[in-house]
């Protein structure tokens, strides 16, 4: 979109999916990896209007979006993995990921352009909202899914005579 700084991808949708089907720290800790990757100069994170590559795409206009990621999708897994898994606690915890990764985005891109609350909402928020509930709607669907197809833990016991799993 040519009246914003930020590219429209579908990196968020990745990040509502992780914290989904990983577990909070390793979900994190996924994120934190991804940003060392494109920090290090990897072609990893969407190319942008402004020509910027390594770190300094970090401090660049959408480094407020990429280093929410690893909070965001902390929170995902944190908040899917504290109550029942049902398809509405998949929508609630990809839509506060997704509400993090908005929220610090703007808030960067905010600070960084020097720009009024009003204009960074027109400009970085309000557009993506109707892609952002898509995201968040088929992510949560696949979380979901893969948590109910998934097999549940095994309780494997060890004994002299022999080895039983009890389901």
């Amino acid at each position: 979109m040519s009246f914003t700084p930020v590219p429209l991808t579908l990196q968020p949708f990745a990040v509502l999916l992780l914290g989904l089907v990983l577990a909070p720290r390793l979900a994190a800790a996924t994120l934190t990896t991804y940003l060392l990757e494109g920090a290090t100069g990897l072609p990893v994170f969407a190319p942008s209007n402004i020509a910027l590559t390594g770190l300094a795409h970090l401090f660049g206009p959408t480094g407020g979006y990429l280093l929410a990621y690893p909070f965001a999708v902390y929170a995902i897994a944190s908040l899917w993995r504290s109550r029942k898994r049902t398809m509405g606690m998949a929508l609630i915890s990809a839509a506060v990921g997704n509400l993090i990764i908005l929220g610090v985005g703007a808030i960067w891109l905010s600070i960084l352009a020097h720009e009024s609350f009003n204009t960074v909402l027109s400009q970085a928020v309000l557009p993506f909202l109707p892609g952002d509930a898509l995201k968040v709607a088929a992510a949560a669907a696949l979380g979901f899914g893969w948590s109910s197809l998934r097999p549940r833990a095994i309780e494997v016991s060890f004994s002299p005579e022999r080895i039983f799993c009890t389901p």
